[in-house]
C-alpha cells in the first residue's frame, strides 16, 4: 500500500502540545542518529509552527517553521520515520513548510541541512551558503531559498 494514501497533516502552533512532533524527532535524530534529547529539543520549539503528518493516529513525519527576522524564516527538524522513507513524505513536508512560510510573508527561507541531504533541498531551490560545520555527530551546511 502506498503510505501517502490516507495521510493527514496537522499544524501545531505555539501553545499546543508538541509531543507528536517530538516523538518523531526523538525516534529519528536521537535513536537513529545519536543526538541526545537535550541537543534535539530546544528553545525554538515553543516559538515554532510544527507540521506533523499522520498515518492514522501515528505521527510519521514532522518539521518546524520559525521566524528568524527581516523577512527570513527558518525550516528545521525535518524528520521522517524510517518505515515511511521513500514514500514522498519528506517532499510533501518541505513543500508545505515552504508554502506556510510564503503565507506568513517570508522573503527568504534558511535551513541547516545535513550534508548528505543537500541534494534533496536543492530540488526545492535551496542553495548552500557558508562553510560546512558539525552539528552534533553529523556534518551540516546552511542553505537558503529566496521566495
Amino acid at each position: 500500500m502506498d503510505k501517502m494514501d490516507g495521510l493527514r497533516e496537522r499544524w501545531l502552533v505555539p501553545g499546543e502540545d508538541l509531543q507528536d512532533a517530538f516523538d518523531v524527532r526523538i525516534d529519528v535524530f536521537c535513536r537513529e542518529q545519536g543526538y541526545t534529547v537535550d541537543m534535539e529539543l530546544d528553545g525554538l520549539d515553543p516559538l515554532s509552527d510544527h507540521l506533523v503528518l499522520y498515518d492514522g493516529e501515528l505521527p510519521a513525519a514532522t518539521g518546524r517553521l520559525f521566524m528568524i527576522g527581516d523577512g527570513t524564516y527558518g525550516i528545521g527538524r525535518v524528520a521522517v520515520r524510517k518505515s515511511y522513507r521513500g514514500q514522498g513524505l519528506g517532499a510533501r513536508m518541505l513543500s508545505l513548510l515552504i508554502e506556510r512560510a510564503g503565507e506568513k510573508g517570508a522573503a527568504a527561507i534558511e535551513l541547516d541541512a545535513q550534508c548528505r541531504a543537500m541534494g534533496f533541498y536543492r530540488k526545492f531551490g535551496f542553495e548552500p551558503m557558508g562553510e560546512e560545520h558539525m552539528d552534533g555527530p553529523i556534518p551540516h551546511k546552511k542553505m537558503k531559498k529566496l521566495l
